[in-house]
C-alpha cells in the first residue's frame, strides 16, 4: 500500500488504488504503526517506511500549521485544508515521535510540525481533535521532562474534555457526546493519558466512567459489537449493528490497554482481549477480519459478511491492535496474562 509518496488511502480487494490517492488522516496512523514496530522489534528497514510517512506529514502541512488532508496520485492537493481530526492525528504521531529511540535529526523534523499544529488543537472544539492531541502530548512530554508546557497545554485539552462530558452525560449516558460515532474509545484513553502525565485525579476518574460505559455498550456476552456506522447511536436511540469497522476494535484496545497501564486493574486488560478478537473471528458473524495471506485487514462486517476490499485505515487498525497486543504482554505479569488468554 505504500510507495513512495506515502500509504494509498483505499484498495479493490488487496491491490491498491491510485485514483483515490492518499490521505493525511492514514500517513500519520502508519507513522505511530511502524514507529511502535521499531521499539518493539527494532528493525531499522521500518526507519525508511517511517521517514517516507513523516515526509508525508511534513508536506501535507500548511505554512500557518493547518494540514491539508486528502492529496492525489499526482502528489496535488485536493482540499483547502483538511479536518481538524486530521491535525490532531499529525499531532499525535509526531507527539509520539519524540519519546522514541530514532535519529535526532528525524526527531526534530517531526517536533517542528508539532510545534506548528498544535495551537490549532488548543483552540479547536472537537473532541476528537482535543483527544489526538492529548495523546501526542503524553509522549512529548516524556520526552521533555523540563519542559513545563506539555503538562500545561494537555491540562487545558483534558479539562475541555471533561466539560464536554459534565455537560452532555446523565446516569444512563456516561459519555462526552450525545451519541456514539466513531474512534471513540480515543476520547476515554486521552484521559488516562492526561492522568499519567499530570496525575490529576479527575481525569482518571471520568476516564473510567465512560470507558466502562463504552464497553457495556461494545461488548456483549463476552463479544465486541462496535456501534454500526449505518446511523449512529443517539441517547435513548437504538443502536446499528452493521457496518462495523475495524478502527472501534483497534481504538478499544488501545484504549483498555492505557486502561490497564493506568490502574493496573485486570478487566482492562480482559477487554483488550475481547476487542482484539474481534479481528480473529469472535464477531457477530464468526469471520476473520484479519487477513493472513495478505497481512491486511478486511474494510469490516456488512449484514452480508465482510466487506472484501483491504484499505490503509483497516490494515492500519489491525496493526495497531496488534501491536498494542505486544505492548500489553510486555506490561501483564505471566500468571494474568494466561488467565486473560485462557478467557
Amino acid at each position: 500500500m505504500t510507495d513512495d509518496t506515502g500509504i494509498l488511502q483505499h484498495a479493490r480487494s488487496s491491490i491498491a488504488d491510485r485514483r483515490e490517492g492518499y490521505t493525511t488522516d492514514d500517513n500519520a496512523r502508519a507513522l505511530v504503526a511502524v514507529l511502535k514496530y521499531y521499539g518493539l522489534r527494532g528493525n531499522e528497514r521500518t526507519l525508511r517506511l517511517a521517514q517516507t510517512y513523516l515526509g508525508f506529514l511534513l508536506h501535507a502541512q500548511k505554512e500557518d500549521g493547518r494540514v491539508h488532508n486528502f492529496i492525489g496520485y499526482n502528489r496535488g492537493f485536493l482540499d483547502g485544508e483538511g479536518s481538524e481530526d486530521s491535525l490532531g492525528r499529525v499531532l499525535w504521531a509526531c507527539g509520539y515521535s519524540q519519546d522514541n529511540p530514532i535519529p535526532e535529526d528525524f526527531r526534530m523534523t517531526a517536533k517542528e510540525i508539532f510545534d506548528k499544529s498544535l495551537p490549532w488543537a488548543l483552540r479547536s472544539g472537537s473532541p476528537r481533535t482535543q483527544a489526538f492531541a492529548i495523546l501526542g502530548l503524553h509522549y512529548y512530554a516524556k520526552a521533555f521532562p523540563q519542559d513545563k508546557n506539555p503538562p500545561l497545554n494537555m491540562i487545558h485539552l483534558a479539562d475541555r474534555l471533561c466539560e464536554a462530558y459534565r455537560h452532555e452525560s446523565k446516569p444512563s449516558w456516561q459519555w462526552f457526546e450525545p451519541n456514539l460515532t466513531y474512534a471513540n474509545a480515543r476520547l476515554p484513553q486521552a484521559l488516562f493519558r492526561a492522568h499519567q502525565t499530570t496525575r490529576k485525579q479527575r481525569y482518571l476518574d471520568i476516564a473510567e466512567k465512560t470507558l466502562e460505559f463504552l464497553a457495556a455498550e461494545d461488548i456483549i456476552e463476552d463479544m465486541f459489537r462496535p456501534v454500526g456506522n449505518w446511523s449512529w447511536q443517539k441517547r435513548g436511540g437504538e443502536r446499528e449493528l452493521y457496518d462495523q469497522q475495524p478502527i472501534e476494535a483497534s481504538c478499544m484496545v488501545e484504549a483498555a490497554s492505557a486502561a490497564f497501564q493506568a490502574t493496573g486493574k485486570e478487566r482492562y486488560s480482559k477487554i483488550a482481549w475481547i476487542a482484539f478478537d474481534w479481528f480473529l473471528g469472535k464477531n457477530s458473524k464468526n469471520i476473520m477480519v484479519y487477513n493472513p495471506e495478505t497481512g491486511g485487514c478486511y474494510d469490516g462486517i456488512t449484514p452480508e459478511g465482510l466487506n472484501r476490499n483491504q484499505g490503509a485505515e483497516s490494515g492500519l487498525s489491525y496493526l495497531l491492535a496488534r501491536l498494542e497486543m505486544e505492548v500489553l504482554r510486555k506490561k501483564q505479569p505471566r500468571s494474568s496474562l494466561r488467565e486473560a488468554e485462557q478467557n
